[in-house]
């Protein structure tokens, strides 16, 4: 009988042999026992996900700050898609991550400190373990998920996680940067998901568009269990109605996630696998100006396809390279009645935050009086065709462009203010305002734009001047200087040119405004 039984001949089995330790090895790499660790020191301490899609590990920037995260294995540029020390990276020497015996996954510095851990001690925590899905989980001896990072989202969601009223997205810093910043998604208390800039000094929602209401906007607020998915698809639904969709939905292959940037939008991305690129596939705002914070405080935002932050007149950049922290004022923003002040014209641009009061049918004169007398007043915008008056307080956070209001901030000023100035800019609102727009709608494209401009040059060449009165706003009954005129709409012209190293700065702009005045 025993001798009998068939034996597995060697060469089998070595092959199965072989074949036993090629696949622990595989499946271990995907696994982190318990009492195991990685090392922030050792490159190859890395859990990936069994298809390869995604790496778990120390992520480094810079020379020494570490932070243990998940990103795309295959992307170019090893996008992260969550990080569990996102605002304490770790030193670049003795750091690691442990999954303790006690069932916590533990993050310690170099001196041992903890800088991350898991709610997961005194449970039965047998492994941690990245799937497919980008999704890392603490496992029981059998298999269910007692801790996972879909629950604690930093600025990404992947496909099937379940974004709920408990997790919010929150952009990072800057492009430099993966610490916290202002922006972010969530679902607000109304049950509606929004995006918010939440800044050291205001905090605004900017999506979807504040001037509707939530039904306005094709939300519903009635579904109160705040819940929120993307598949694999490209689809996204949530219980508050939106819903979107990738251009290339119904591909499975295709790689995506939805990430909260940095400059305040979000977006749905989609890999190209051949170069490793990302793709936009959804973005919930098309126009980056209509981002609350931006640019920061006391600053311009112009709308072109890649947005362009500037300071306003007495203004420069706080921190070059940065425009999160703004604009700071280059004269002593203390007014006083000792000093004197003037007001610098920005033509067709809107504000938000800090608004201290509003007045409606009001004059200019009397708009410009009440901001005078108000020392908390930095700022105020005027509405030509209605003659309504809104007092901006303390600083003008972000200035936006609009077509429907001349916007003027005040500043302390060598100039003299006087009634001739005044009339000036009242005039210089009537003439811009005129023929640029109507009820606040440009009438010209840029095809009209460039022949008027044609046309101009070539009559200021051959010694015309009819063309002035056709062109000035006719309310003025001809009280207005020719010269001044001529001036202004050469000046405009120089600042459409098509080479852009030909255009005036904008304080150039208002130097020569300001002296174009004075010979009057």
């Amino acid at each position: 009988m025993g001798s009998s039984q068939t034996s597995i001949p060697p060469k089998k089995n070595c092959f199965l042999t072989v074949l036993f330790l090629f696949l622990s090895t595989s499946s271990a790499q995907n696994v982190l026992r318990r009492g195991s660790s990685l090392s922030v020191e050792d490159d190859s301490d890395i859990l990936t996900s069994p298809d390869k899609t995604f790496s778990c590990g120390f992520y480094g920037m810079g020379q020494n700050a570490y932070w243990f995260s998940i990103w795309f294995t295959n992307s170019k540029d090893r996008t992260v898609v969550w990080m569990a020390n996102r605002d304490r990276p770790a030193n670049g020497r003795g750091s690691r991550v442990s999954l303790r015996r006690d069932g916590a996954m533990v993050l310690t510095d170099v001196d041992g400190s903890i800088i991350w851990e898991t709610n997961t001690t005194s449970t039965d925590v047998g492994r941690a373990e990245l799937l497919d899905t980008g999704n890392l989980v603490l496992k029981d001896p059998g298999g269910k998920i007692l801790w996972q990072s879909f629950d604690f989202p930093t600025d990404t969601l992947l496909p099937n996680q379940l974004f709920t009223k408990r997790t919010k997205l929150v952009a990072r810093s800057h492009s430099g940067s993966y610490a916290s910043g202002y922006f972010s998604f969530f679902f607000d208390n109304d049950n509606v998901l929004r995006l918010i800039y939440d800044g050291p000094d205001i905090s605004s929602i900017y999506w979807p568009n504040p001037d509707f209401d939530v039904f306005g906007n094709g939300r519903t607020n009635y579904n109160s269990s705040r819940t929120a998915v993307f598949d694999e698809m490209g689809h996204f639904i949530s219980s508050d109605q939106l819903q979107f969709r990738a251009p290339d939905t119904g591909l499975l292959r295709i790689k995506r996630r939805l990430t909260m940037d940095h400059d305040g939008n979000l977006r749905l991305y989609s890999l190209n696998n051949e170069t490793g690129l990302w793709v936009i596939s959804w973005q919930a705002l098309s126009q980056l100006c209509n981002v609350h914070g931006i640019c920061g405080i006391n600053s311009i935002c112009v709308n072109t396809p890649d947005p362009k932050c500037s300071c306003p007149p007495g203004y420069e950049i706080t921190e070059p390279g940065n425009w999160n922290k703004g604009c700071k004022p280059m004269f002593n923003s203390t007014l006083s009645q000792s000093q004197q002040v003037k007001f610098v014209l920005l033509p067709h641009v809107d504000f938000w935050g800090f608004d201290l009061n509003f007045s409606a049918s009001t004059t200019f004169d009397s708009c410009m009086k009440l901001c005078l007398g108000d020392y908390r007043c930095k700022a105020f915008s005027y509405r030509l065709d209605g003659g309504r008056t809104l007092l901006h307080k303390r600083r003008a956070f972000q200035w936006l462009p609009s077509a429907e209001s001349e916007t003027t901030i005040g500043s302390p000023s060598m100039y003299n203010f006087n009634t001739k100035k005044t009339r000036w800019k009242a005039w210089f609102a009537k003439f811009g305002g005129r023929r640029i727009s109507s009820e606040g709608r440009e009438e010209h494209d840029e095809s009209d734009l460039t022949r008027f401009v044609r046309v101009v040059k070539r009559k200021i060449q051959c010694g015309e001047t009819s063309w002035i009165e056709e062109i000035v706003d006719p309310r003025l009954n001809g009280q207005f200087s020719r010269s001044q005129a001529t001036t202004i709409v050469e000046l405009g012209m120089s600042c459409v040119e098509e080479d852009r190293n030909k255009r005036p700065t904008m304080d150039s702009v208002v130097q020569a405004l300001l002296e174009c005045l004075d010979e009057s």
